[in-house]
């Protein structure tokens, strides 16, 4: 989606070049390119402006940055999506279970992207799909999109810096100390395209923190807070200390008590991108979730 952001420079941004300025409110430079064959890009008191360009305490800058991104090979379909907040800038969902994130062979149009993709359709607004923390298909929750490149850009240096605090609810099997870290590198499998483990020779370092809130029934309710954000992490490291996560497909297909991995994106915290207001979204708890405790 195109988006238009005007400034008003301040005193300390006096002297700065255009390039300069852009540069501290987040912009990559994928997009500083991608703005280049746009004439009214920038414009500084209404007159075109370069990267170059000095600005001035008092100065109006008025950026556009043009949605180049695309939407082909996504098929709009009217699936439900549930909304927990809306911008110009972002959309947080609350993804149920049971649906994956992205088209794959198999799911061409039953993915949350494709209910995304039929939303702004509806919308007549052009935004291709950009999902900031993804979820498994069976992980309900809280999920972050981006509505045009800036905010995904801004939102994705976040992540890397691990500014967005994640809070995850979990049903393990068995009872677990009360609380823990697991630290504990995470690699792919050698002969699975899916499926990871812990691996300390070759694998990416990970770090999981677990506080036990509840006891039930032999299971243990955790919240979880993630340090990274490997795949399949909370499944992996869980596993990993004795407390695999319940009718998990991948790593215990035990379906005694729950139908899908009992995982949940229950809130997320972090900087809006472009406002830099200090957001907190909380998901309520599903329902299989919610009745086992």
């Amino acid at each position: 989606m195109d988006r238009i952001l005007t400034y008003t420079i301040t005193p300390q941004e006096d002297g700065m070049q255009v390039l300069e300025f852009l540069r501290s409110k987040g912009f990559s430079r994928h997009i500083l390119t991608s703005m280049k064959p746009d004439k009214e890009a920038l414009l500084v008191n209404g007159m075109r402006a370069g990267g170059r360009s000095i600005l001035k305490e008092g100065d109006h800058f008025r950026v556009r940055v043009m949605e180049t991104g695309s939407m082909e090979g996504i098929v709009p379909a009217p699936l439900p999506l549930d909304i927990l907040y809306e911008d110009e800038d972002i959309l947080v969902l609350n993804k149920p279970a049971d649906m994956p994130v992205h088209p794959s062979i198999g799911n061409y149009t039953n993915t949350l992207a494709n209910a995304a993709a039929f939303y702004f359709q509806q919308k007549n607004e052009l935004c291709p799909f950009r999902c900031i923390n993804r979820l498994d298909r069976d992980t309900s929750g809280a999920l972050i999109l981006a509505k045009n490149a800036l905010s995904a850009a801004i939102l994705s240096a976040q992540m890397r810096n691990r500014e967005i605090r994640r809070t995850y609810l979990a049903v393990v099997c068995g009872v677990t100390p009360p609380s823990g870290t697991v630290s504990a590198p995470i690699g792919r499998v050698s002969d699975s395209v899916i499926q990871r483990q812990v691996d300390p020779e070759h694998g990416e370092s990970a770090v999981t923190h677990y506080e036990r809130l509840a006891v039930r029934n032999d299971h243990s309710l955790l919240e979880i807070h993630l340090e990274t954000g490997r795949t399949h992490q909370i499944r992996v490291h869980m596993g990993y200390i004795g407390h695999p996560l319940p009718a998990d497909y991948l790593y215990h297909p035990v379906y005694d008590h729950f139908k899908r991995q009992p995982l949940h994106s229950f809130q997320l915290n972090f900087r809006h991108p472009l406002t830099g207001k200090d957001l907190c979204f909380t998901a309520p708890v599903p329902k299989d979730m919610a009745q086992a405790f």
